[in-house]
């Protein structure tokens, strides 16, 4: 079984239900960078392990949240020394608003991931894009680059969609397939 990590920041616990939806997926670690932006003890020893790291964080302002960056720019220490290529990576992000510019936070773990020598994993999942289609459908956004998820500003982690969560889920399982399977090469 691939060892994987899931790092990321959570404002409001609504992307931690998330990270922890993808990590039971992958049967991953969770690594939860906190409030300042710093990753608990041990945690840069447990991602130059990993065979694939996962990156999380909600969408603020058009991108991820600054306690993310912090983290991603202390990165530069394994990018140094090529500490991360060749691994696997994918990522997922949680905003307000339906669109809310999820894209532009995977743009961001894509080029981080590229920039360490990664490889990336996607959804590799079908929209749920007909009439019939809900919220609690899997991959109701039509995201490919990474699980992308939904939490209105007035409703609390508990209330999360079940299809987003669903969806984080077997994102997970997805990433945990392709790290058994790059294992094998």
């Amino acid at each position: 079984m691939a060892n994987i990590a899931v790092v990321y920041h959570s404002g409001y616990g609504h992307t931690q239900r998330q990270a922890q939806a993808v990590a039971e997926g992958a049967g991953a670690q969770l690594i939860a960078i906190d409030a300042e932006g710093n990753l608990p003890e041990g945690a840069w020893e447990q991602l130059a392990a990993a065979d694939a790291i996962v990156f999380g964080s909600p969408t603020y302002m058009g991108g991820p949240s600054w306690q993310f960056k912090k983290f991603a720019d202390a990165s530069s220490r394994p990018w140094y020394a090529s500490a991360w290529k060749d691994k696997l990576f994918a990522g997922f992000t949680n905003s307000a608003s339906t669109v809310g510019d999820k894209l532009s936070t995977l743009n961001y773990f894509i080029t981080l991931a590229m920039q360490h020598g990664g490889v990336w994993v996607g959804t590799g999942m079908m929209p749920a894009n007909t009439k019939a289609a809900t919220r609690d459908d899997l991959n109701w956004l039509g995201v490919w680059s990474g699980a992308a998820s939904v939490s209105p500003s007035d409703a609390s982690p508990r209330e999360m969609f079940e299809g987003d969560l669903r969806f984080a889920l077997e994102f997970g399982k997805r990433v945990a397939q392709a790290a058994a399977r790059w294992a094998k090469n």
